[in-house]
């Protein structure tokens, strides 16, 4: 029996286990951490006869060798073990590609993109599933790509479209309804909807979607790509492989690059038709979005602008970028109305938590870098008390920092980078911040600041990882709602002295029933 080792013990490394293990592989899973949690799912796996090892490292000795390895998305794909096997001729692959594999005769989006990836492929996956195609969304979003994989085997052959067509691998006529079929993945997809990182592109070599969409490029990750030239190269390797493509066209970088790099794309703009960047593409006009498939042909009004509920000038690239999507997957006017009608948005991006006095308190915990940060300080209406913070990544901070000028009554600063930020912002001439230090402390400060200075808004928009504080920016968000409702449900603030940090004035408030 072949050998398989899985590194990393998430929702991504188990599903690949258990697909390998499915398809009659020995596998073993191996994760450095130890915890109960990890130890429950050791014991669960061990009844699958799927081996875990917790608390240690892959090591490549002895002459049992893996002729396999498949590596979950938040493993680095230039750490040494991985840079030995590949030296010792083991096939190393990531967990997408390894999802790919299991379900390339279905055709797939990938939507890639520095920001914005998340939103268009919720909203991508929404119009689908109301067009009555069964397209869950998977990767860096929903479900594990392997889940999706798990859920197809043995269960039939599912339809693929010929590679010669833009249109839907069913018919879909005007006014049909959704399926309305819950989260379960249903037998027979249609499509694969997968957001993927560039982690997930590093480590998958043949992946190859029908449609690839590119949201934004701006420099992250660099501490894990080095060069901004390296994370270009991963993104558009993706892009490479897609049979047909969709680029924001507004973004800067994407759009300087523009037909010379991207000939064959189709380009989107907010801006109207004269700034489409081809002959081809998806732009709003007269609050409509429009499409205008070939050079040629005649410019078609889709949806209105107006039906999508979410605010901002990004989410307006963002429904481009969808509607492009559904229209050459050849899904109908109605389907797609329907869908940006309901759609509700993405849960910790500029998520409406409640209102409390007037107050609106929004969650944009997944703004975990600069330009994500300063989109949503943009999206929402000022003055704003905005909550920043955490576990600081490298970046260019300059708009951010005039965003925060112009829209800003006061910052409150939480996590590791809290003195780093205060120090920036000192040096760009703003001085109404206060380091709080946790979310415990921001949430009724922000309050009472929001009051005072007549605020419509306090927004979580961190700019910054969350790993300082707590496991992930879902958890962050999470803890940010729940302070909120209990905030609006009746909490009374008493103040005590914070200890000595910039100011010996500051204050925190705490808890009190």
């Amino acid at each position: 029996m072949s050998k398989a080792t899985v590194i990393g013990l998430g929702k991504s490394g188990v599903a690949a286990a258990r697909l390998l293990k499915r398809e009659g592989w020995e596998v073993e899973l191996s994760d450095g951490n130890t915890s109960e949690t990890l130890l429950e799912q050791q014991q669960e796996l061990a009844a699958e006869q799927i081996t875990v090892k917790l608390g240690q490292s892959l090591e490549l000795n002895g002459a049992n060798l893996p002729q396999l390895i498949v590596v979950s998305p938040g493993v680095p794909w230039d750490i040494p073990v991985l840079v030995e096997a590949r030296q010792l001729g083991i096939e190393t692959i990531g967990e997408m590609e390894l999802a790919w594999r299991n379900l390339q005769s279905l055709p797939w989006v990938g939507i890639t993109g520095t920001n914005g990836k998340t939103t268009t492929t919720a909203l991508i996956a929404a119009i689908f599933q109301a067009a009555e195609l069964n397209a869950p969304a998977c990767g860096n979003i929903g479900y594990a790509a392997c889940e999706v994989a798990l859920s197809q085997r043995g269960r039939g052959a599912a339809l693929r479209l010929p590679s010669t067509t833009l249109r839907a691998s069913r018919s879909v006529t005007e006014g049909q309804g959704s399926r309305g079929e819950g989260t379960a993945i249903q037998n027979y997809i249609d499509w694969v909807i997968a957001e993927v990182s560039s982690y997930q592109i590093e480590s998958s070599s043949s992946l190859a979607p029908r449609i690839g969409v590119w949201t934004t490029f701006t420099p992250d990750h660099l501490s894990r790509h080095k060069t901004l030239e390296n994370y270009y190269n991963i993104k558009a390797k993706l892009l490479h492989q897609s049979e047909l493509q969709v680029f924001n066209g507004d973004d800067a970088y994407l759009s300087q690059l523009g037909l010379s790099a991207w000939p064959d794309a189709y380009w989107t703009s907010v801006r109207g038709k004269d700034f489409l960047i081809s002959e081809k593409g998806f732009y709003i006009e007269d609050g409509w979005v429009v499409e205008k498939l070939t050079a040629t042909s005649a410019p078609e009004p889709i949806v209105k602008v107006s039906s999508l509920r979410m605010v901002g000038e990004h989410n307006q690239q963002n429904l481009l970028m969808a509607v492009a999507t559904a229209r050459l997957a050849g899904i109908n006017r109605d389907a797609i109305a329907r869908a940006v009608r309901e759609f509700p948005g993405v849960a910790h991006r500029l998520e409406h938590i409640c209102t409390w006095e007037g107050i609106d308190f929004i969650n944009d915990s997944k703004a975990t870098n600069y330009d994500a940060a300063e989109v949503g300080l943009a999206s929402v209406n000022s003055p704003a008390i905005l909550i920043a913070g955490g576990e600081a990544k490298a970046g260019d901070d300059t708009a951010w920092l005039a965003q925060i000028q112009t829209k800003a009554a006061a910052v409150l600063l939480i996590g590791s980078a809290a003195p780093a930020f205060a120090k920036r912002l000192r040096e760009v001439g703003y001085h109404n911040y206060h380091i709080v230090e946790t979310m415990e402390r921001a949430v009724p400060k922000s309050a009472e600041l929001a009051k005072q200075y007549q605020a419509p808004v306090v927004l979580l928009s961190p700019a910054c990882a969350s790993f300082d504080q707590y496991p992930n920016f879902e958890v962050r968000g999470d803890r940010f709602r729940h302070l909120c409702l209990a905030w609006a449900g009746g909490w009374k603030p008493a103040r005590v002295e914070l200890p000595e940090l910039e100011n010996s004035s500051q204050e925190s408030i705490v808890q009190s029933r």
